[in-house]
């Protein structure tokens, strides 16, 4: 999978990975928000759209919760983030504090969305938003290469996550995004 550069340097990217963990952790143990120290700079200042996963000791994904256009600093984002990945995706139950310390996280930074046709779809440099009506789906580039999806196989299933027939993505009334991602995992 290609990472591709972003607004992030690799120091900010680490900054931003505790900033997911450690709002997760405060919020977890003392039911309130974490608290910026200082005002963001540089990459975590800036307006992006980002995902936070999470991942059990064991691998297995524990919540993965995003927002696709940033309105703010992307730290601010990022804490919001760690907090909805952990306790509001509603395929999963909250974390609890026992749980916390077996935690990994990953943060995946985003470039703005273009408008595309299927043909120039990548899988691995590549999201995906798929869009038909009110349905509408995304997946992020490291899917397609954790699953072995080539483009039609990552179409597919990123409309089978809109709640769309898996050939959706072939009829004009569908509209298809991509972006890149910057991403940081522990």
């Amino acid at each position: 999978m290609t990472n591709v550069t972003g607004p992030l340097t690799e120091v900010e990217g680490r900054e931003g990975l505790n900033l997911a963990r450690r709002s997760l952790e405060t919020y977890v143990r003392t039911g309130r928000r974490l608290k910026p120290d200082a005002a963001f700079t540089g990459g975590l200042a800036e307006p992006c759209g980002a995902f936070v996963t999470i991942h059990s000791q064991d691998g297995a994904l524990r919540g993965c919760i995003g927002h696709m256009i940033g309105e703010g600093p992307l730290g601010e984002l990022l804490i919001e983030l760690g907090i909805s990945a952990g306790t509001r995706d509603p395929r999963f139950e909250p974390v609890r504090e026992h749980e916390l310390s077996g935690l990994k996280y990953e943060i995946s930074v985003l470039s703005p969305m273009k408008k595309t046709r299927a043909e120039d779809v990548t899988p691995g440099v590549h999201g995906l938003l798929i869009r038909n009506g009110r349905y509408s789906g995304v997946l992020l580039p490291q899917v397609a290469v954790e699953w072995g999806w080539d483009r039609v196989e990552f179409l597919a299933e990123t409309c089978r996550k809109a709640g769309l027939p898996m050939n959706a993505w072939e009829e004009p009334s569908t509209d298809i995004y991509t972006f890149t991602a910057q991403i940081f995992s522990e």
